[in-house]
Parts: structure tokens; sequence; C-alpha cells
């Protein structure tokens, strides 16, 4: 039973992505025991996972399932496997570490269309599939027009993809729908969430004002990823309205 267990109705809470950047095995086990139920997701990110004792990796994976939580490593790995034909011995790493979600991305590489698709097809028929939809470097993600990225989504979901990401990094600024203070174009965001059912994209925002901005446009149901493990707790209190920045958005009908 939670403190203050009476305000603790149910309420349509959107999905959490948490970005673990190699959270030792003891803090992550006592980090799931005090917020594991607010978490839907835990990406490890980037290649940190080829840098780590497998067996360590596994028990992380299995403490994740325990929490119904789906752990899937970042798209980079996959990136740097593909573009080195280690494709299958890739996927075939990720069964037996027990993983169930990967993420296909093209962050810092090139992949088509078509590409893509191929690729989206042949990891769902063993793994969920999410995809990101984004540049690593801020210069080249520039050049990619909402319409492409409309386009890409739409794309990746006939593929069988079952969540969209939409690129933020960890930084959150300069980057996909953030500028260089990290604000939302809110011009673009409309954009998108015009062409595609919003309950199908993930919103990278690491920064607490990006959090509040998509939670008072969207209500608590957006989904929200590269959320630090520290700020699990916080977003929660942000989404039922227990903190000032959401409070009288979410409490106005009470």
């Amino acid at each position: 039973m939670k403190a203050f267990e009476f305000i603790n109705a149910k309420y349509d809470r959107g999905l959490t992505v948490v970005l673990d950047k190699g959270l030792p095995l003891r803090y992550f086990e006592d980090y799931l025991n005090l917020c594991g139920d607010y978490i839907d997701y835990i990406k490890f990110g980037w290649g940190t996972i080829a840098t780590i004792d497998r067996e360590i990796i596994k028990e992380k994976i299995r403490l994740s399932k325990e929490f119904n939580i789906k752990a899937y490593p970042g798209g980079t790995l996959f990136e740097y496997c593909y573009i080195n034909n280690k494709f299958e011995d890739y996927l075939n790493e990720c069964k037996d570490l027990g993983f169930e979600t990967l993420e296909i991305s093209d962050g810092s590489i090139n992949l088509s269309l078509e590409e893509r698709k191929d690729i989206i097809e042949k990891v769902g028929e063993e793994f969920e599939v999410l995809t990101e939809v984004g540049k690593k470097d801020p210069s080249k993600d520039r050049v990619l027009s909402v319409d492409e990225r409309i386009r890409i989504i739409k794309e990746d979901l006939n593929a069988g993809a079952k969540y969209v990401i939409i690129e933020g990094r960890e930084s959150g600024k300069n980057i996909g729908l953030y500028d260089k203070n990290g604000n939302v174009k809110e011009d673009e965001l409309n954009l998108i969430v015009k062409n595609v059912d919003i309950k199908n994209l993930i919103f990278e925002a690491p920064l607490k004002s990006q959090q509040v901005s998509f939670i008072k446009k969207f209500g608590s149901s957006v989904n929200l990823g590269n959320i630090p493990y520290e700020d699990v707790i916080s977003l929660e209190t942000l989404r039922r309205g227990l903190r000032g920045d959401t409070f009288n958005i979410l409490n106005q009908n009470q």
C-alpha cells in the first residue's frame, strides 16, 4: 500500500521510458522496488551493455520482467552491429540475453525506407519492435523535414513497429522537436500529431520543462521517453497533478 493511498485513484497514465546508462545491479534492483510501478520500458542506452558482464545484463532483464517492465538495448548498438555485418549475431545475442523488445533506428547511419521496412519485419518475427525517428547529429537532423518524419513514422507503423520514438537525445536541446534552448517547436509537433495517432508515439523528453509542456498539452496519458531514473517519481507527480507545474491543469475540474 502506498502512503496516502486514499488519493491514489487510477488514472490514464502514459508510458514512461527510462534511460539506463549503466546503473549498478544493486542500485537497479533498489530503484525498481521504489518506483518500478511507474516504469513501462527501460532502454539500456547506446552501446553500454556491450561493456558490461552479460550475466549482469541478464539479471537486470529478469528483474525488469518481475515488474512487468520491458527492457531493450538502445538503437545505436543495433546500428553498430548492422553496418559491421553482425546483425544476425546481434539478434541471437539479444534473444539469449532475454530481451523481448528491440529498437530499430538510423540516428548515426543511413537506412532507406525499404531497408527499414525489411529490418522491422524481420525483427518483428521474434521481438516487439520500437523504432526511432531522427538523427543524432543536429546538423543532419535539421535536414529532415516534418513531412519526412511523418512519412517515416507511418511507414514504420505499417511495417509493424508498436511505437515510434521521436528523437530528443539525452540533452533535449537543438534536436528533433526542440530548439537550442530545449523548448518544444509547437508548429512541428502539431503537424505530427495531426497526421499520426499520438498513442503510437513516444516523445523523448529528458528535461522537466518538456515533460510539463507535453502533459499540459496532451494530459497524463502522453508517452514520454529518455527519462532519467532520478526523475521517474517527479514525473509521476507531474502526471497526477501533485506538483505546482501541472496542479491547476489536472485539478481544474475538482
